[in-house]
């Protein structure tokens, strides 16, 4: 997956500060955002006020490293 910066970052009530990233494979997209509290942050592109996923820094990095260790 290629990150590519939110054309709807800094937007959300409890997410404004966060700097969303943007990624799609076949179709489906989502979009993460790093933050100082959970560590990461996660969203459904196409429900940007929907409910927000919250990650520790170290369940993130094992998540995408298992993403690429899929490719």
């Amino acid at each position: 997956m290629n990150w590519r910066k939110s054309s709807y970052s800094n937007s959300g009530a409890c997410t404004e500060a966060a700097d969303w990233r943007s990624a799609c494979e076949s179709g489906a997209c989502v979009e993460a955002a790093a933050c100082a509290c959970p560590g990461v942050l996660v969203r459904d592109s196409q429900d940007r006020d929907g409910p927000v996923l919250a990650f520790t820094a170290p369940a993130w990095a094992a998540f995408t490293a298992a993403l690429k260790a899929r490719r």
